[in-house]
């Protein structure tokens, strides 16, 4: 078994989630649309998750969607005590897979009784808001309207606590004026740095920030000096990247997924996997204009 617990803690809402947990998007089929190729193994990958000790869980109604949740449930219901599950609302897909913003209240609500309902839950652990005013990334813009809506449910007992995701480091701010936020999902990595004052002054807050990379690929596995490090070091390049990300600052929580036990278990082992000051700093030199591979 593999000590994740070793990368340390970090405080999710009540609970302390050790810093490796899981993102079950690759659970659904291509696209993140559909059912999966092959369910037993998306079944078998999280319960080989939760076995190693994984106790945080990322998912999402729009994961499929309904189907990520519903093959979660299938696994892991009734869930361990320590497992927090966190989901995100406001996007909704059409018949193509398409993705769509869902921010109305009407909507909102909807989004967060499907994922009781897909789960089995009776209340919500997490909910992220994404913001949708930019599908493909942060954009300027108010989420007051929709964050109430948000706030309005924890209120009513359905979510016991509330982040964002896809935002700004304004957004983050004008939310804190609305509800408590306990945490910001952002895309981040070797590669894209844009995020670097957030983390720092989430970290002072004591809040923590998850990271998650662009659906389709992660940039920095294409880079030249992340493989290179990854051959001297007898790792994988994803394993340097995410040893990377936790030994960046201690609040950030990593959420890396993927349909492949062997995968997971590599994954989870980045705990194992220490960077030297000089490794870091070589490695800092990606988002710099490290060269690509060809």
């Amino acid at each position: 078994m593999i000590d994740i617990g070793k990368a340390g803690t970090f405080a999710l809402g009540a609970r302390k989630v050790k810093r490796i947990g899981y993102g079950a998007m690759q659970l659904a089929g291509p696209g993140v649309f559909g059912p999966p190729k092959d369910r037993a193994a998306a079944l078998a990958v999280l319960r080989e998750a939760v076995e190693q000790g994984v106790d945080h869980i990322d998912t999402s109604d729009f994961y499929g969607p309904h189907v990520t949740n519903q093959i979660i449930r299938e696994a892991l219901h009734p869930y361990r005590d320590d497992l927090v599950i966190v989901t995100k609302i406001s996007a909704r897909r059409d018949d193509k897979g398409g993705w769509h913003p869902a921010m109305s209240a009407a909507e909102l609500t909807q989004a967060v009784h499907a994922n009781l309902r897909n789960l089995g839950l009776d209340v919500l652990e997490v909910v992220n808001l994404r913001s949708m005013l930019d599908v493909h990334g942060p954009k300027e813009g108010s989420l007051e309207e929709p964050l109430t809506a948000v706030a309005e449910l924890q209120r009513q007992g359905l979510i016991r606590h509330v982040g964002l995701s896809n935002v700004t480091s304004r957004q983050v701010a004008d939310g804190r004026k609305i509800c408590p936020i306990v945490c910001v999902q952002n895309m981040y990595n070797l590669a894209n740095r844009e995020d670097d004052a957030l983390v720092a002054e989430l970290a002072r807050e004591g809040i923590p920030y998850v990271p998650f990379f662009p659906l389709g690929g992660f940039t920095p596995l294409q880079s030249k000096t992340l493989s290179a490090v990854a051959r001297r070091l007898g790792a994988t390049t994803m394993q340097v990247a995410l040893a990377w990300l936790l030994q960046r600052s201690p609040n950030l929580l990593l959420i890396p997924g993927t349909s492949s036990v062997a995968h997971l278990r590599e994954n989870l082992a980045s705990v194992d996997v220490q960077l030297s000051p000089d490794v870091v700093a070589e490695l800092d030199g990606i988002a710099q204009g490290g060269a690509p591979a060809h």
